[in-house]
């Protein structure tokens, strides 16, 4: 049930986590090619680091298409809020 009308589903179920042990800051796939990331996103159901929509490659949203994990949060420093693919929200 959503307490909260102006949240989305996927949000409310998906609250922020601390990084796992071990956390790596680098998308992985960018990291293989050789290519370079400008921001990182970490998936909430697995905590798969890719890169954002504004890196060339987009890995971050490949991943939730791939997968179709809901929810994604920023692993910048000093950010800490979510973005939701399947309904555009962030929170």
């Amino acid at each position: 049930m959503n307490l909260h009308p102006s949240v989305c589903a996927h949000l409310e179920a998906q609250p922020l986590t601390p990084r796992p042990a071990g956390f790596e800051p680098y998308c992985a796939d960018c990291a293989f090619t050789g290519d370079q990331w400008t921001h990182l996103r970490r998936c909430l159901t697995c905590d798969h680091v890719a890169c954002c929509d504004d890196s060339v490659n987009q890995h971050a949203s490949r991943h939730h298409e791939q997968t179709g994990h809901p929810v994604m949060t920023s692993e910048e420093p000093g950010e800490s809020w979510r973005w939701c693919f399947v309904d555009q929200q962030t929170a």
